[in-house]
Parts: structure tokens; C-alpha cells; sequence
């Protein structure tokens, strides 16, 4: 409908879920969807571009952003900062694209507190077994670090009735399938659409 804003939505779950591979199917499958850029300190690697990539800056920039609060969500990882810009989600839900955030469960509380209106979605792992089993056959984790990931995740999993949804990823393509029946089932909510409704009418009663 026109006028209509953008939702933002916020894909989310424990460290070995599959968050990345459901992320990259879905967007394969449904180009309308924005990805949320990051703002990063780490150097650009090859064949990054920024702006598509992420948008890179310099350690004093990201910190007077974070001063004056201009971050959805941000943390630090091996000395870098990386947050999501509060600009650029807001003027592209405003040009009316849902955008898609990939983030962990720390993440998404944040954007919770400060974007209560986004569309939480938590991924979840057909069974402990299982998340287990995609854990450890990363191969790149020590046993004591695949136990600490699933006692991780086991805090992040108790988080769950903090999301609006919860898809299992049992198979990729039911993921999507279930993400993007979400996505439509939100534009079609109510609320959403008398809001646009009243606004055309008061403009046509005029």
C-alpha cells in the first residue's frame, strides 16, 4: 500500500543455529528484502566495499557515535566495534523496504530496548542433540569451548520469550518458507493497515 513503512525484522538464536545460511537462502529467494549494513572498525577486507559491505570507520567516529546514541544495537569483538546504524535502518524502513537484521541474542535484546516496534524472530535448533552435533562438527572448537558454546546456548534458549516468533531450522527451505510467511503475515496486520487506511482517508476528506 503506499505510504507504507517498512518493518524491521530481527533474526536471531544460539551460536550454531544456522542464522547465516537461513539469512543468505532467504535472500537469495526474496531480493525486496534490505540487509542491515554494520558499522565496523575492522579494516575493509578484499573485495569489501563500503557502504555494501559494511559502512567502515575509524575507532574515534564509532565512539562519538556511541556517545551520542546514534546505534540500534553495538558490541565489541576482538577489539573492533561493530553496531547497526540507527540512520540508515530508519530513512530505508521510511522508503518503505523491510529490513532484515542477523545478529546474537545479546544483539537482539539490545534492539529490542531500543527498537521495542521491530519483529523478533528467534531460530531455533530441532533439538539440543542437534545443536550439539552442528557444534561440534565445525571441527575448529576445543571440548572445552563446545561445552562452553552449549552452556551459551542454553542461557540464550531460556531468552526465548523475549521474540515475537520461533522458527525451527530443521531444513532450510521450510525456515525460509515459514520466515517469509512471517514477513507477510506482519503487513498484513491490522493495526498496519487502518494506520495507512486513515491517512489516505483524511487526505481524500480534505
Amino acid at each position: 500500500m503506499k505510504g507504507e513503512k517498512g518493518i524491521l525484522f530481527i533474526l536471531s538464536g544460539p551460536s550454531g543455529v544456522g542464522k547465516g545460511t537461513v539469512r543468505k537462502t532467504l535472500f537469495e529467494q526474496d531480493p525486496e528484502l534490505q540487509y542491515s549494513i554494520s558499522v565496523t572498525t575492522r579494516n575493509p577486507r578484499e573485495g569489501e566495499v563500503n557502504g555494501v559491505d559494511y559502512f567502515f570507520k575509524s575507532k574515534e567516529e564509532v565512539s562519538t557515535m556511541i556517545e551520542q546514541d546514534e546505534f540500534i544495537e553495538y558490541a565489541e569483538y576482538v577489539g573492533n566495534y561493530y553496531g547497526t546504524p540507527k540512520a540508515y535502518v530508519q530513512e530505508t524502513l521510511n522508503q518503505g523496504k523491510d529490513v532484515f537484521l542477523e545478529i546474537e541474542v545479546q544483539g537482539a535484546l539490545q534492539v529490542k530496548d531500543n527498537f521495542p516496534e521491530g519483529v523478533f524472530i528467534f531460530l531455533f535448533p530441532p533439538s539440543l542433540e542437534e545443536l550439539k552435533n552442528r557444534i561440534i562438527n565445525r571441527g575448529t572448537e576445543s571440548e572445552d569451548l563446545v561445552r562452553n558454546r552449549l552452556l551459551e546456548a542454553k542461557k540464550e534458549i531460556d531468552m526465548m520469550d523475549a521474540y515475537d516468533y520461533v522458527v525451527v531450522n530443521d531444513q532450510v527451505q521450510l525456515a525460509v518458507d515459514r520466515i517469509q510467511a512471517i514477513v507477510t503475515s506482519e503487513h498484513c496486520k491490522r493495526e498496519r493497515i487502518s494506520k495507512q487506511y486513515k491517512i489516505a482517508l483524511g487526505s481524500d476528506l480534505i
